[in-house]
């Protein structure tokens, strides 16, 4: 073979290898984009996202869209490119969505947490913004819970070694001066009996005092909430949770008819947090025909840089906020906007 018939299966060669590294191997990169957009009032797969039973639910018209930011992982060299070329996703390092020193599965894990926790907040946001009578209840046992086989979830908390509990913090400040390996009463009430029982604290490694292993939620006096969304993780969706309660709860309709959509972490006293990823929400709902778009407070400079044609960027700091922008736009009245 002559000199340039070896350049030439050399350079073949090489262009094979780079060719099935470049779609074979994985990079350390990710790819974020728009993701799904959920119409909170409702049903995902024939399971309403927002459901209530046992309370007076008053009819709904237009949307209440959550939405989310899709993620791209196991990106080979090839894919990065193609993702880069697009003017719709952000090419980003994984750890900032993995980080370093936790699995997939821990990620994963910490955002259906986070998930669940945002789905009690909004639950007791909406009610103490309709000023509905409340009762705690265990929403959930975590993994290997101290309180597993002595209490259920759906278990109403009476009362921690003989002090009341009316609110989820009032059960952590229960529990604020004891310690691992301790065992306190728990008063608890399931089927309308009042039953006490003993449970023996664990530990935590985030924590001091003694662990009861319960995340505890708030249901009305009356009735029951049920907030049902698949696999969705993170925390983002409490605001457009809780208005879809508070539109269900209320007589009127809170859209006026109009597709609104938004996004926001919640607290239980009804304070609307800033998220990642705006600019793919506000695309996926521009997409998805929102005219309107509820943002957090401390996102809107973000927002208005990047807000497509055609969608009102709602200003909230709070839910009540969120109500009143709402009414506004259906009355016909001046808005707050970013």
């Amino acid at each position: 073979m002559t000199r340039r018939t070896w350049t030439s299966v050399a350079a073949g060669l090489i262009a094979l290898a780079i060719g099935v590294l470049g779609v074979t191997v994985p990079t350390p990169l990710v790819a974020l984009g728009p993701g799904p957009t959920y119409d909170t009032l409702s049903d995902v797969g024939g399971t309403p996202v927002v459901a209530v039973a046992g309370l007076p639910v008053f009819p709904t018209s237009g949307h209440l869209n959550m939405t989310t930011v899709a993620v791209a992982d196991r990106l080979t060299l090839f894919g990065v490119l193609s993702y880069w070329a697009s003017s719709s996703r952000q090419v980003v390092p994984r750890d900032r969505i993995f980080p370093p020193g936790r699995t997939d599965q821990q990620v994963e894990q910490d955002n259906a947490d986070q998930f669940a926790a945002s789905e009690a907040n909004a639950e007791i946001a909406a009610l103490g913004q309709l000023a509905l009578p409340t009762r705690v209840v265990v929403g959930d046992l975590v993994k290997d819970s101290p309180a597993a086989g002595t209490l259920e979830v759906g278990d109403e908390l009476v009362a921690v070694s003989g002090r009341p509990v009316a609110s989820p913090l009032a059960v952590a400040e229960a529990l604020a001066g004891t310690a691992p390996g301790q065992s306190v009463t728990i008063t608890f009430r399931r089927d309308g009996q009042e039953r006490d029982a003993a449970v023996v604290l664990g530990s935590s490694p985030d924590r001091r005092q003694g662990l009861l292993g319960v995340r505890p939620g708030v249901e009305p006096q009356a009735g029951d909430i049920t907030i049902s969304l698949g696999d969705i993780g993170g925390p983002s969706a409490g605001l457009m949770f809780a208005l879809a309660l508070v539109d269900k709860l209320t007589p009127g309709e809170l859209t006026g008819g109009r597709f609104v959509a938004g996004t926001g972490t919640i607290t239980q006293d009804g304070v609307v947090g800033p998220i990642g990823g705006i600019p793919f929400k506000m695309r996926a709902a521009r997409d998805a025909g929102a005219t309107e778009f509820l943002v957090p407070a401390a996102n809107c400079a973000e927002a208005v840089s990047n807000a497509p044609d055609g969608l009102q960027l709602l200003r909230v700091g709070t839910l009540a906020d969120a109500v009143t922008g709402l009414d506004a736009i259906r009355t016909n009245r001046p808005a707050t906007l970013c």
